[in-house]
């Protein structure tokens, strides 16, 4: 494990954290961020989001979460499932949304819980299925794994254990 995976773990690891997470699409293509130091090749893409803090709400996280990730500002359209996400050390709960953008601009964001060295955020991109098919599924959280279409993963409903 290094440097990097061992902050990780320490902050976010070990403890069943609840999420709030975002499926936003454009064009077909679907919004996804790329995590270094998370998942079994040390980089994972995954759909926008973050942990809930204490006295706040899901929406709220939601939309602080994009925010601080990829620079745009959303709102909930609709909520899709929830799924549990088990990858020693981490373990969620994580509540996701279909979004829209009602403002901001694409950027690589940052993660506040982690130092300025060791940011977790290598990039940031709209991807659409075919693009991610090309990828080592090892490389998606594992909810991509799981669907082959922008379809199937809107049409997810229910209580999902992924991971």
């Amino acid at each position: 494990m290094n440097e990097g995976e061992r902050e990780v773990a320490h902050i976010f690891g070990h403890r069943i954290r609840v999420r709030v997470c975002g499926i936003c699409v454009q064009d077909n293509h679907l919004l996804l961020v790329q995590h270094r130091f998370i998942g079994s090749k040390g980089l994972l893409w995954a759909p926008p989001g973050g942990g809930m803090n204490y006295g706040e709400s899901a929406e709220e996280c939601l939309m602080r979460e994009f925010k601080e990730e990829t620079g745009l500002e959303v709102k909930p359209e609709k909520f899709l499932f929830v799924n549990e996400f088990i990858e020693p050390p981490l373990h969620a709960v994580e509540l996701f949304f279909k979004v829209v953008i009602i403002g901001g601009n694409l950027i690589v964001g940052k993660d506040p819980e982690m130092k300025k060295n060791m940011q977790m955020i290598e990039d940031v991109k709209y991807m659409n299925f075919d693009q991610i098919r090309l990828i080592d599924k090892m490389y998606f959280h594992a909810l991509l794994r799981r669907v082959n279409s922008l379809e199937e993963l809107l049409a997810l409903r229910g209580y999902i254990i992924c991971g």
